[in-house]
């Protein structure tokens, strides 16, 4: 039974630790600062949830009971992520950040655009 808790303990720490590679990868090589906030903001998130689920799995079997106040770390950390890299992207917009040819979805133009959720190629495209 011992060796059954354990490779499962191994195999979410590795596919932790690998949404974590992948999130820090990702915000390392991504081109601009709207696709770097996906890095950090989904891949990460889940990897930290892997790895906190290995804990969970370990020291609920290690102690015979279950270990379940380490879930309040994944639970506050999937509220404030996507809420952070909302208001990063916001930010950025405002900020009017550089994008890269690559990006899909242009941020709104000007604060008029964005209060009617289109942007500038939409509005050139319904000009011509």
């Amino acid at each position: 039974m011992q060796t059954v808790i354990e490779t499962i303990v191994c195999v979410l720490l590795l596919v932790g630790s690998l949404f974590t590679l992948i999130g820090a990868v990702g915000l390392a090589r991504l081109p601009d600062f709207f696709m770097r906030l996906h890095g950090p903001t989904k891949s990460t998130t889940l990897g930290v949830g892997g790895i906190v689920l290995a804990s969970v799995v370990y020291f609920s079997a290690h102690d015979n009971f279950a270990s379940l106040h380490e879930l309040l770390i994944p639970a506050f950390l999937f509220l404030t992520a996507p809420i952070s890299a909302h208001m990063l992207a916001k930010a950025g917009i405002q900020q009017r950040v550089p994008l890269s040819g690559a990006t899909r979805g242009r941020p709104p133009v000007t604060g008029a655009c964005a209060e009617r959720g289109d942007t500038g190629e939409l509005l050139e495209r319904r000009e011509e």
